[in-house]
């Protein structure tokens, strides 16, 4: 089969949020709170746990109450924002006003590492004429973190799930994002973290190929084989 076209993921598979420690940091540095590090790193070790931080580790105890939000958290913004400040919530730091900020810091370019390999790729792709598609369960516009760290360039369509209203694994999502290419879903690989939500793009005939959700200087070339794989024409 040949491949003309890739869907990347975002979150874990092109670029990595920062530490829960350092999301946590930063925050309370916007706020003007002073916090010693011992106690700060207590929150943030809290608030990993609680599964309050988009594109984190998922809670580790999911609250009754807020299993149908998570479910259903990337079909809109207001709904994205609602789950994540309600797991945080269920962190119980002392300061009511800081849910609000540290959802707002996630989305800051800054809080975002591409992964080593992430431009490279992209720029092989693009020299091979491979059309590229970013298409991510997300609650919020992630065009301005592709264009701080110069990724943008490489995109030709983004498709985000909020914008849609439909959500991985759902296959209208990818089907969205092949016609953007212009292409049939059986010449478009799908290139995700998560084995649930990417892999849904095979029920479309798309091939599908997953890397590991990793700290980046833990994952420097793991996008590598997309391109030995369009290499061989065959997924």
């Amino acid at each position: 089969m040949t491949i003309k076209g890739c869907m990347f993921d975002f979150s874990g598979t092109l670029l990595r949020i920062e530490s829960a420690a350092s999301w946590l940091r930063a925050t309370l540095a916007e706020a003007g709170i002073a916090v010693p590090e011992a106690e700060s790193a207590a929150y943030a070790r809290r608030l990993a746990r609680s599964g309050g931080q988009p594109g984190g580790p998922p809670p580790e105890v999911m609250p009754p109450h807020l299993e149908q939000l998570w479910r259903e958290r990337d079909r809109s913004a207001a709904q994205h924002r609602a789950a994540y400040t309600a797991l945080a919530r269920e962190a119980k730091l002392p300061w009511e006003e800081l849910y609000d900020q540290l959802y707002d810091r996630h989305m800051a370019p800054a809080a975002w590492t591409p992964y080593p390999d992430a431009a490279e790729v992209l720029g092989e792709l693009r020299r091979r004429g491979i059309a590229v598609a970013v298409v991510s369960n997300i609650g919020w516009d992630l065009r301005p973190v592709f264009r701080e760290h110069g990724l943008d360039r490489f995109v030709d369509v983004f498709v985000l799930s909020f914008e849609h209203g439909v959500q991985k694994p759902e296959p209208g999502i990818f089907r969205i994002a092949c016609e953007g290419l212009g292409l049939p879903p059986e010449q478009v690989a799908m290139v995700g973290d998560d084995r649930h939500a990417d892999a849904g793009a095979a029920a479309l005939g798309c091939p599908v190929h997953l890397v590991d959700h990793l700290p980046v200087e833990r994952r420097p070339d793991a996008l590598w084989p997309v391109l030995g794989l369009l290499d061989d024409q065959v997924i």
